[in-house]
């Protein structure tokens, strides 16, 4: 086993994490760790682009708005205006370090999004992620300061507590290299946790494996506090075929005209929502998930036939591609497309620095809840919410004189021997992510979310027996997370007696005149 000891650990390399390691003063030893390969999370992933104030005809209050429109009542004001404010100048950062932005007239081309009054989604075709990505990757490995390590996964946090230590404080992680199949030691006074979502406690997502929940679960387990978890953000158009593995159609598609219809061509969208395809993501996958059970349908059709192959070719070449691959030319036949769970609008609670509950421990991205996204998020808000918070939390940590924790525990795995049942992981994940998409998907009652907490206390036992007498492998890690953050989702689903944003209970199908935030805490109970 190793001991390794920097100034920062960032744990994810999606943009949230690439961001803050190469915002990060020069000086500092930065350690980014990574499960996989740097470009294997959700941010490669996403299509559409980047929501910011970037025309003369757009303004902070518009796109603030906007926002505060589509989190229900639950975005918090304060850090919604600090991200609306701070998104031009990260477009700006990304420009300079040489992402190339599709443009038109030698301007930036700015397309639209469901939910935004204006054009205002920055955009690289339609694969803004994997360019930006790709980008932000090419300088980590040129910087000195960054030593990466791919294919380690976060076990644990190291906190004071668990050293028997007096103080509220992370100084470090364990993680498991999964090449030599150890798990090391991290030290550093501060820890950035930067990985991610939870879209694959879902059967149907268009998240990629990575997706567990890991940074959310690790730090629920260290003590922080989490929040509005049962805002759980279902894409209203993935793919749907046999061999898409969880394609998405992006938002844009709507934004530039596409229309939803029925099997028998039939439009159904403005019997739902005045702003029709437009309306909010929410709005837009409850009418899909009642058109679909209302028929007994599969799937629905996105049509944008009528703009034509040229057009296509130009704004979605990657979808038009993807999509001729699997024998579908959307230029003249609709797109069959489902709602799938897409992003996770709660998490860890942090301030406008990224800080938790814990000192020295920041969460960034869609790990963290900083009150930017309420009930709802607006399309194209996360990647640049992974920016600002990115930013912020580094300058933080620059101003911070936290002293290096000095030698920690080597993890203990003298009592554990090898499993001899994987069997009961791989029969547990699938359980778990069939009753959650069952039961805790789109349209929930009480029913049903009693039937998912009964589930997730049976299968707990189990994978608590199973973590305590064997040797720890990356799918039980991720396993055991997927399993923490499905119990906070309907923990939190539970309280919620009302119907708002992404939240739509069967049993309380009104919305409550006060907005409160859904907060529980692992030390002090449910608030």
């Amino acid at each position: 086993m190793k001991h390794h000891s920097f100034d920062v650990l960032i744990v994810g390399s999606g943009l949230a994490g690439l961001s803050a390691a190469l915002q990060l003063p020069s000086h500092l030893r930065v350690a980014l760790i990574t499960k996989g390969e740097l470009n294997e999370g959700a941010s490669a992933w996403a299509q559409g682009g980047i929501a910011a104030v970037m025309a003369d005809t757009d303004s902070f209050d518009a796109h603030v708005s906007d926002t505060l429109t589509a989190g229900a009542g639950l975005c918090d004001v304060e850090a919604t205006q600090f991200v609306v404010e701070n998104a031009p100048q990260s477009i700006r950062w990304l420009m300079e370090l040489g992402v190339p932005f599709t443009e038109e007239d030698g301007a930036l081309h700015l397309t639209r999004e469901g939910g935004h009054s204006e054009r205002r989604i920055v955009h690289v075709t339609d694969a803004t992620g994997a360019a930006v990505q790709k980008t932000l990757i090419q300088k980590v490995l040129q910087a000195d300061n960054i030593t990466v390590f791919n294919h380690h996964m976060l076990v644990d946090l190291i906190t004071h507590q668990k050293m028997g230590k007096t103080g509220q404080q992370c100084v470090g992680l364990y993680a498991l290299d999964g090449v030599r199949d150890m798990v090391d030691t991290f030290s550093a006074p501060h820890t950035i946790l930067a990985t991610g979502g939870a879209g694959k406690v879902y059967l149907y997502t268009t998240n990629p494996d990575t997706a567990t929940g890991d940074g959310i679960a690790s730090a629920w387990r260290a003590g922080c506090r989490v929040q509005n978890m049962e805002f759980i953000q279902f894409h209203p158009t993935c793919l749907y075929h046999p061999e898409a593995k969880s394609f998405l159609i992006s938002e844009a598609v709507r934004g530039e005209g596409g229309l939803l219809r029925l099997p028998n061509g039939e439009r159904f969208m403005p019997a739902h929502d005045p702003r029709a395809e437009l309306a909010p993501r929410d709005v837009v996958a409850r009418a899909i998930d009642y058109e679909m059970k209302k028929h007994g349908l599969d799937c629905v059709y996105l049509d944008i036939t009528h703009k034509g192959r040229a057009f296509l070719q130009e704004h979605f070449p990657n979808i038009l591609e993807r999509c001729a691959q699997l024998g579908i030319d959307i230029s003249n036949q609709p797109i069959p497309v489902v709602p799938a769970a897409h992003y996770t609008c709660g998490g860890v609670i942090t301030d406008l620095s990224g800080r938790t509950d814990l000192q020295g421990l920041y969460a960034i991205g869609e790990t963290a809840c900083t009150g930017l996204h309420g009930a709802n998020r607006l399309a194209s808000n996360s990647l640049v919410e992974c920016m600002v918070f990115a930013r912020s939390a580094t300058q933080a940590i620059t101003q911070s004189a936290l002293p290096q924790p000095g030698a920690l525990p080597a993890w203990d795995d003298s009592q554990v021997t090898d499993a001899n049942e994987a069997v009961v992981i791989s029969h547990n994940w699938d359980e778990l992510r069939r009753f959650m998409w069952d039961y805790v998907g789109i349209v929930r009652t009480n029913k049903r979310l009693e039937r998912a907490a009964h589930r997730i206390a049976l299968l707990h036992s189990e994978i608590q027996e199973y973590y305590a007498n064997f040797h720890v492998s990356r799918d039980l890690l991720e396993l055991r997370n997927l399993l923490q953050v499905a119990d906070l989702i309907v923990q939190s689903a539970r309280l919620r007696h009302e119907s708002r944003g992404l939240h739509f209970s069967l049993d309380y199908p009104d919305k409550l005149e006060q907005a409160l935030p859904t907060i529980l805490s692992p030390m002090f109970g449910k608030s």
